[in-house]
């Protein structure tokens, strides 16, 4: 179990275990390993500080809450509160952090008031009810504000105050506020208002920083409290952990309020010593007021909540008259799997049976049904929709249609996803077409589960109850926001802030982080001194603003739904999407406290996919059923062995194209394996090159023991796959299959090392019981500690194999509505649309220019052989009558309304000159000229030059200077006296543009100079020899960096024959990154490299490739 006692998980309505936070960030998972100095090991001191804001205040605090812990530990405290603006978000891994240290977290929350400028009121939760007021406060408080801008009202002060209690607090408090007005009288007012508004539960907060004016302050404070007879209490403001945080904090100030450090003055001084503090110092800086310190400790052991008692509760499906949750889930399964399993077997009926009772005994029926639910109406509305993960496992998942897996053919282990000692709800993704299909599945959720802000019989008619909202996404500085902020707080001028954030915002330096030798080389670079103190500091605050929340942005597609208030479980806001509400927690916090979540994924090829099925059956008059694609099609797998897989799900990122030739699939199960094996695990394990030794016959196929070639036998007795990790430990140390996934997610996720150890010697002790030991068991302790946590599960891997396949179907056998489909549904995949339509265009499909007379606001099918081709041809390879027209979308910096108003008016007819384009379709002058630039008048007749001429003329109004003596205007020259593009320079138009052409490389205009300098093309490279050297260049359309390669970085070029890869080293890409990385084009020369078919470069020398249009690159990290 995870810790927690087995009270905490009933009030929770969780079974323990939370997923670990592995939410971005190096800082972050470095905490999940930190350990505690516990409360045992203390001696209690009768001081508790109850006010701790972290960095989840935003800007407001310097220090994590784990950071806060701590130090809160180290001093020996019993007890602090965090009391963040406006919000709990970093309560959760307060929660946890504190629980592990022995502290006692106490809970609360600065809250804006509205009618006060800039004051805060800091409550504290007493109980249950007083939690579930806070959240109902702090989501009153946002509703109707722009981000970041909550405020709460008096009215909204009054109604949710119960079991809160309230410090009156220091110069951001209205108390102070009152008596900085000068009229005592004003002050004596407002604490008798809050007095009464809180009764019995109002402390007169007293802070000493050693400040004059706020020691006037504090004796008026003292002085209002005894007339009123009210509490005083002690507290230092702490805004961070230690004293030598205070520099990131003015930092961190300074951006807030937009200022520089230089200009910041007293809002810095505010803050000066508001860090934690032992309870010896607080007792010597309120010698004179010792009990404002002893009621400090008293009032924390008033407060009586944790996060443990939430009260969650999922919410109900509503059922037929008669049924009961477990009753309806197996009559619907059994219905069900005799459709979905054929034959239903003797074993897929035990496991049904397996399953269900499993279910049914964790108290899950109600969650499967909701699920089950949302995937019919998704079936209802002809959505395509595909659960994933572990949920594959499950033949009960199969079985409803939720999965399209069939586990029990593939034997799959359930307790990959489900079991009694894995202690946590299960996790079901469901993948969607992103984009509107998406959010009108998300829509019915709200509906149907209380979503709705008018109030419904979910939330009890609350006018704004909400049962359903999504989860948060904690975004944190990174490379590129840490130069600009930090640059900005430094008084850096905006031209030197841009180089700054340029510089270092392409690839982190996640391996190279400590070295600041190549810090230093990259300030140089950027122009700027290192040794120059500014600089100095620049580097200092921006490696530690790194990491630190910025603001809560939304999840892609983690759901919350609820029985009853959401938001008496968890503040609510508004989200930056229209209609959207947001939790203040992210999905791992909402799984570490026993939240339910469903997953709505959008994913872009889902959304290709369902677009090109219509698109083949009414223009190629083909019928496509994803679901019962040919299996195991020769000429399908014929191009993923070539690596030809531009565009297909998966299996086109450079690793993948790399691999595949080496694993050279034949049969769907291979496709499983190629999807899983380009992965963290597999690579860091070093299980990726004997795998494909043996797929060659290179290197026999053994095994760590004979017992487990049953379980290895598919992969070649190579371990790739979670659920082979299971079975396992499952087969050589007798483990059951719960206990060997809580074996997986402990070495996984590291949660501590005693617990580690304890598992390790279970599982060397069952081994050794059945005669495994010595280099043997060692491997197989190896094996899975090596991938525990990133090896991908087979289910995962098969789900995505589905999708792989009938993409790389609809590539090899309908290129065209393919290329249609996935510019339509991009920004997805791996390219930009430049290369998609190169590719394509590579294959023999036809790709037609923007025109305004063809095209419309998304790309579409034209045929060739009727009026619409319009004087263009297509390859003589075409394989359809048909052509990918682009679409108006693809024009930079012209808007949707725009585009879909030049469609809706040409239904009229077509247009006949630039005069009646503008007329019909209501055009400005911009937009006009964002068309001609993009060379979308060529039906009209009009080169560029010449559109762009006749645009100006259409939109200038006619002046005297074109009246004759009648007063008719004359006609003006038709002539352009602008020179005519020349054929290059249309195609540095065109991605200027569009970011696209459908015309020439930009590499084909070069290639006779670089012939004549040795500079072979990409198709000529995979005939050259292994080991010869040789310059290639190209386009660099993407570079990537993975984690796993050892600072390696490996460039993909492209010319107008194809593409190649080039390996860089980390030495190179130090000495050279300037030219690598700023440069649109390269010339490389290095070794040609070949194995198994794959081709690379291993690079050597560079050169910038000059006069080259700037193609898009994906630049990953």
């Amino acid at each position: 179990m995870s810790g927690r006692s087995k009270d905490d998980i009933a009030r929770n309505l969780h079974m323990g275990g939370g997923k670990p936070y592995l939410s971005p960030g190096a800082r972050k998972e470095k905490l999940l390993e930190r350990s505690y100095r516990r409360a045992s090991e203390r001696a209690p001191l009768p001081y508790a500080e109850l006010r701790v804001a972290s960095a989840f205040s935003f800007l407001d605090g310097a220090s994590l809450p784990e950071d806060l812990v701590a130090r809160a530990a180290e001093l020996g405290l019993p007890a602090i509160a965090l009391v963040d603006r406006n919000g709990v978000s970093g309560a959760p891994r307060f929660y946890k952090a504190a629980r592990a240290a022995g502290l006692r977290a106490l809970l609360g929350a600065e809250v804006v008031l509205g009618e006060l400028a800039d004051t805060r009121l800091t409550l504290l939760v007493e109980s249950p009810a007083g939690y579930k007021n806070l959240c109902k406060l702090l989501t009153a408080a946002a509703r109707g504000k722009p981000k970041g801008a909550a405020a709460a009202s008096w009215n909204e002060i009054a109604e949710f105050s119960a079991g809160l209690h309230l410090l009156t607090g220091g110069d951001e408090g209205p108390l102070a506020a009152a008596l900085a007005g000068g009229d005592a009288g004003d002050a004596r007012g407002l604490l008798e208002r809050l007095a009464h508004l809180y009764p019995g539960r109002v402390h007169v907060e007293l802070q000493r920083h050693g400040r004059r004016e706020e020691e006037g302050r504090n004796q008026a404070f003292t002085d209002l409290a005894a007339r009123l007879r009210l509490p005083l209490v002690a507290t230092n403001g702490v805004r961070y952990a230690r004293s030598e945080d205070k520099p990131l904090h003015d930092v961190l100030t300074s951006i807030r309020h937009h200022r520089t450090l230089d200009t910041a003055g007293s809002l810095l001084a505010a803050h000066r010593e508001r860090h934690l503090l032992p309870a010896a110092e607080i007792a010597r800086r309120f010698v004179d007021l010792p009990q404002a310190v002893t009621h400090a400790f008293e009032l924390s052991q008033q407060l009586d909540f944790t996060l443990a008692d939430l009260g969650y509760r999922f919410p109900d499906f509503p059922l037929p008259a008669g049924e009961t949750p477990s009753s309806y889930l197996r009559q619907i399964t059994w219905n069900n799997a005799r459709a979905r399993f054929r034959p239903l077997s003797a074993r897929a009926q035990a496991q049904l049976a397996k399953e269900l009772a499993m279910i049914e005994k964790l108290g899950l029926d109600g969650y499967f049904l909701i699920v089950w639910d949302i995937v019919e109406f998704c079936r209802r509305e002809k959505i395509l929709c595909q659960g994933r993960g572990s949920a594959a496992n499950s033949a009960v998942c199969y079985a409803l249609g939720i999965t399209a897996i069939d586990p029990v053919k593939m034997e799959l282990l359930f307790e990959r996803f489900l079991s009694e000692e894995r202690g946590e709800w299960p996790d079901i993704d469901l993948d969607l077409p992103s984009g509107d299909p998406r959010e009108k599945v998300i829509q019915y959720v709200f509906r149907r589960y209380g979503g709705s802000v008018e109030g419904s019989e979910a939330t009890g008619g609350s006018p704004h109850a909400i049962a359903a909202a999504m989860t948060a996404n904690v975004i944190t500085y990174r490379d590129r926001s840490a130069a600009r902020e930090v640059a900005k707080a430094l008084g850096y001028s905006r031209e030197q802030e841009d180089r700054l954030a340029k510089q270092l915002g392409h690839f982190r330096y996640d391996l190279e982080r400590g070295d600041p030798k190549l810090f230093e080389r990259e300030l140089a670079t950027a122009g700027f001194d290192p040794e120059e103190p500014r600089n100095r500091l620049f580097g200092l605050y921006w490696r530690k603003i790194q990491n630190l929340p910025r603001h809560l942005g939304q999840h892609s597609g983690g759901m919350v739904i609820a029985a009853g208030r959401l938001d008496e479980v968890v503040p609510l806001e508004p989200a930056a999407m229209p209609g959207r509400t947001i939790v203040q927690w992210d999905k791992d916090d909402c799984a570490d406290l026993g939240i339910i979540k469903v997953d709505l994924l959008g994913l872009g090829m889902l959304n290709a996919l369902e677009e090109a099925i219509p698109i083949i059956r009414d223009h190629e008059r083909t019928s496509v059923d994803l679901a019962h694609l040919p299996a195991d099609d020769p000429k399908v797998y014929a191009m993923l062995r070539a690596a030809d897989t531009v565009g297909v799900f998966q299996v086109e990122s450079r690793a993948q194209m790399a691999s595949l030739p080496r694993n050279a699939p034949t049969r769907f199960y291979d496709l499983v394996i190629q999807v899983a094996i380009i992965r963290p695990g597999p690579i860091t394990g070093g299980m990726v090159h004997p795998f494909f030794e043996r797929r060659r016959g290179r290197e026999p196929v053994t095994y760590f023991d004979p017992c487990l070639e049953p379980i290895l036998k598919r992969t070649l007795g190579i371990p790739l796959f979670q659920e082979q990790l299971l079975r396992i430990a499952m087969t050589a140390a007798g483990f059951s299959g719960g206990e060997a996934e809580e074996l997986r997610r402990a070495m996984g996720f590291k949660r501590s090392v005693e617990r580690m150890e304890a598992i390790e010697a279970r599982l060397r002790s069952g081994m050794a019981a059945r005669g495994i030991t010595g280099a043997n068991q060692d491997q197989i302790v190896q094996s899975i500690t090596s991938f525990a946590l990133y090896g991908f599960p087979e289910s995962h891997a098969a789900s995505f194999a589905l999708i792989a396949y009938a993409s790389a179907y609809l590539k090899a056998y309908h290129p065209t509505a393919f290329l249609i489909a996935l510019l339509n549904a991009w920004p997805m995949g791996f390219y930009h649309p430049a290369s998609l339509i190169k590719d394509a265009q590579r294959h023999g499909v036809a790709v037609l220019p923007i025109d305004v007379n063809f095209s419309g606001w998304r790309c579409s099918w034209e045929e060739l052989n009727g009026k619409s081709a319009h004087k263009e041809t297509a390859p003589s390879s075409v394989r359809a009558a048909g052509a990918c027209r682009i679409g108006l979308r693809y024009i930079s910096g012209l808007r949707r309304d725009t585009g879909e108003r030049i469609a809706t008016a040409r239904r009229e007819g077509a247009f006949r000159n630039v005069e009646e384009l503008k007329a019909r379709a209501g055009l400005r002058g911009e937009e006009m000229a964002r068309l001609s630039e993009a060379g979308a008048f060529a039906s009209l007749g009009l080169t560029r030059r010449e559109a762009l001429w006749q645009a100006a003329l259409a939109v200038r109004p006619k002046g005297e200077l074109f009246e004759e003596r009648d007063g008719t205007v004359r006609d003006e020259s038709p002539q352009s006296p602008l020179p005519e593009m020349s054929p290059y320079e249309e195609t540095v138009a065109d991605f200027t543009g569009t970011g696209l052409t459908v015309g020439a490389h930009p590499l084909a205009y070069a290639r006779p100079e670089l012939a004549r300098q040795g500079v072979v093309t990409a198709a000529e490279v995979p005939h050259l020899t292994a080991g010869t050297r040789t310059r290639i260049a190209g386009a660099v359309i993407v570079r990537q960096r993975p984690g796993t390669a050892n600072g390696t970085l490996f460039v993909t070029l492209e010319d107008e024959t194809g593409m190649v890869q080039a390996i860089v080293k980390r030495a190179l890409l130090v000495a050279h990154r300037a030219t690598i990385v700023g440069n649109p084009g390269l010339v490389i020369e290095g070794v040609v490299q070949q194995r198994d078919g794959s081709v690379s470069l291993q690079a050597e020398k560079f050169w910038p490739l000059a006069e080259l249009a700037r193609t898009p690159s994906h630049d990953f990290r």
